[in-house]
């Protein structure tokens, strides 16, 4: 019996997250605010770059989660590697819809490299003349 109850258990988690794909939807935004930052393991350098307002992002209706922000992350990646020679950072990006919101996102972060850290930490600070973030085109029609 314990089969027969794990396959239905499964089968109704499966059912869940296909439910869940369907009804999520994509919804661009004419504009939305990020930053990046990148480090790496074998270095105490750690870069911030300003926030930068993006035209035409996309986010997921439900989740809210900026869509392409692996592609945003590798812009940035590829900036070091690129341009600094310096290719095994790691680089995230922090997206909000408004700049007030990724402000305090900022300041979070860069007090956490700063007066909250253990470790001293060489902070640099990207302009938006050394590097900016490029939309990207989700090719497809606003739902």
């Amino acid at each position: 019996m314990k089969p027969i109850k794990y396959i239905t258990i499964a089968a109704m988690l499966v059912s869940l997250f296909a439910i869940g794909e369907v009804s999520a939807k994509k919804k661009m935004l004419p504009k939305g605010y990020m930053f990046g930052f990148s480090a790496a393991f074998t270095d105490s350098v750690v870069y911030f770059t300003d926030i930068q307002a993006v035209d035409s992002v996309w986010i997921d209706t439900k989740s809210k989660f900026l869509l392409g922000r692996d592609n945003y992350s590798y812009q940035l990646k590829d900036y070091f590697t690129q341009q600094k020679n310096m290719p095994s950072r790691t680089c995230v990006v922090f997206f909000g819809k408004e700049k007030k919101d990724v402000e305090k996102k900022l300041l979070k972060m860069r007090k956490k490299y700063t007066t909250k850290s253990k470790v001293p930490y060489d902070i640099r600070f990207l302009s938006a003349d050394e590097f900016k973030f490029k939309g990207i085109d989700m090719n497809t029609e606003e739902e």
